[in-house]
């Protein structure tokens, strides 16, 4: 890297801590990203999780789904999967795609929460609408496992969420 790439990457660094530390969600996400893997500062995991945890604090689905992340695989924090399915939440409630598959593959599994194959249809149903292409053939091999019964009532859950939304 020359000289003058590095001066202009200290720049960057220096901008979006200023931004984060305003309240800046995108700087704040962004800040965790770098911190997480070491982009332009030393890769630091409690830095990554603070600045991510004050982004999804402000409501920003993006860092929510990071934390879960986070939470999740136990990646610089004590792995807590109540944890992960909370921040998994408010992002999907959001319509972050990628935190609905999440929710439909933890319902599923039982991961963190009491096995539910109609949540875990619900979740991976608004997964599929938000183009998150795994959740189609997560969706169809559920359906394998599900009662009519369990079918009918995912469907209503999603019609009821149509309706508020």
């Amino acid at each position: 890297m020359s000289q003058q790439e590095q001066l202009s990457q200290k720049d960057y660094v220096k901008k979006c801590k200023n931004a984060a530390q305003e309240g800046n969600v995108v700087a704040q996400n962004t800040l965790a990203y770098m911190y997480l893997h070491g982009h332009g500062v030393k890769q630091d995991y409690q830095q990554t999780v603070k600045w991510y945890q004050k982004a999804a604090e402000q409501g920003y689905d993006i860092a929510q789904y990071n934390l879960a992340v986070m939470y999740h695989l136990g990646t610089g924090i004590e792995q807590n999967r109540h944890e992960a399915i909370k921040w998994f939440q408010q992002a999907a409630e959001q319509n972050h795609g990628e935190a609905q598959n999440q929710l439909g593959n933890l319902f599923y599994q039982g991961l963190g929460t009491i096995q539910d194959f109609v949540m875990a249809y619900f979740w991976w149903q608004l997964a599929e609408i938000n183009d998150i292409d795994d959740a189609n053939n997560s969706i169809t091999q559920l359906i394998e496992k599900m009662t009519s019964s369990q079918i009918q009532q995912a469907k209503q859950l999603l019609q009821d969420r149509a309706v508020k939304h």
